[in-house]
């Protein structure tokens, strides 16, 4: 009997062993697609930067070379992405700030220095090559540093940081003096492109700091009020009556090889804002550093294998250069993480020390306290 009646208690002891162990297997591989999962989407991520950011620079100069007005095409890129950023947020696959006339009026003097330098840069790509506007883009940092100390009231940079600035300015300095393309319109509208693109830089992260806007505010602020200036452009820049005379000429704005490269280069600003907000999201600041280099020497690799409108031999090397001051640059204004982290320890132990003397100096009351009610009760 007593064999009997263990029987089925072994079997289900037997049983349940087998439940743990099959729940702990499932456990386990649900906890590993997860995590597979999530780096699939961080590589996604961060192949889709790539892609959209070395890209984004070559389609610009074939779709300006196609369709040359500048103005025109900068407003189709802003139209795009502020209907992809209202889709994503009807879709409730980002979140945006709502829109109200009194941001819009706070927010448009930089909406107006975002057009502005958007609109230099696809003029200076439809007046030089792809090769000139990194190099200038890359010169950038320099005029935004003492903009941030003189505006911002930011320290003036470090030591190490001018080296990395001087690092860029050599390398732009040798790649200008042996520019067999330099022509007096190209460098003229790579000037504007370089100031406007200063003043954009410092004036949107002071926007940052006051306005209040999240990320996908800002890109959908930026892009409808930048938008909304476009007829202006049109009437001060002459393009209506540009549009107007390749009509009347018979010229074909619709053919496909017009049409693919201004719809790709919409589609790849678009993409590109999408791409560098999750990549900011899911990675480092460090390793959205090095995509950035990445990104940059895809392009030149590009932009040397498909057509011969890039530099010369030492002209690339002065390229080179200036992206290397780029890489100096970021890791000389980087906060290290070891001394983040012993900053926040010291905070902490800070907060502790204060906690444990507020905790003494109450306890300290308590027996006052209560000394004083024992002495008012038995005052013998």
């Amino acid at each position: 009997m007593s064999n009997d009646s263990e029987a089925p208690k072994n079997n289900a002891s037997g049983s349940d062993n087998n439940l743990d162990s099959t729940s702990r297997s499932v456990f386990t591989w649900n906890d590993t697609l997860k995590i597979l999962a999530q780096q699939a989407s961080v590589y996604g991520v961060a192949a889709g930067y790539c892609i959209s950011a070395s890209l984004l620079s070559i389609i610009n100069k074939w779709a300006v070379m196609e369709f040359p007005y500048p103005g025109a095409l900068t407003a189709l890129q802003y139209l795009t992405s502020v209907l992809g950023v209202l889709l994503c947020g009807w879709l409730k696959l980002v979140e945006h700030d709502s829109l109200n006339l009194k941001t819009m009026w706070r927010f448009l003097p930089a909406a107006f220095m975002f057009y502005v330098s958007i609109f230099t840069n696809s003029e200076l790509l439809l007046h030089a090559n792809v090769d000139t506007f990194i190099v200038f883009r890359s010169v950038v940092p320099i005029f935004v540093a003492v903009g941030e100390t003189l505006f911002l009231e930011q320290p003036w940079p470090s030591l190490k940081t001018w080296a990395s600035l001087a690092t860029i300015f050599g390398g732009s300095v040798l790649y200008v003096l042996t520019d067999y393309q330099f022509t007096v319109t190209a460098y003229a509208w790579a000037a504007a492109y370089l100031v406007s693109m200063s003043i954009d830089f410092v004036y949107i992260k002071h926007v940052v700091m006051t306005i209040g806007l999240n990320t996908w505010g800002l890109v959908l602020y930026n892009n409808l009020e930048a938008l909304l200036l476009f007829p202006l452009e049109l009437l001060v820049m002459g393009e209506l009556n540009q549009m107007k005379s390749a009509v009347s000429d018979g010229t074909n704005r619709f053919s496909i090889g017009v049409v693919l490269p201004v719809a790709l280069s919409c589609l790849f600003g678009l993409s590109i804002s999408f791409f560098g907000f999750s990549c900011r999201r899911a990675i480092s600041a460090t390793g959205f550093t090095v995509l950035g280099i990445v990104n940059k020497l895809l392009t030149v690799v590009i932009n040397l294998m498909i057509w011969d409108k890039h530099s010369t031999f030492v002209g690339t090397v002065g390229l080179l250069i200036c992206m290397l001051g780029g890489v100096l640059y970021q890791q000389s204004t980087t906060k290290p993480k070891k001394a983040e982290t012993e900053a926040k320890a010291k905070a902490a132990v800070t907060d502790d020390e204060e906690q444990q003397r507020l905790l003494e100096l109450q306890a300290t009351a308590e027996k006052d306290s209560a000394a004083k009610h024992a002495m008012a009760v038995n005052p013998k």
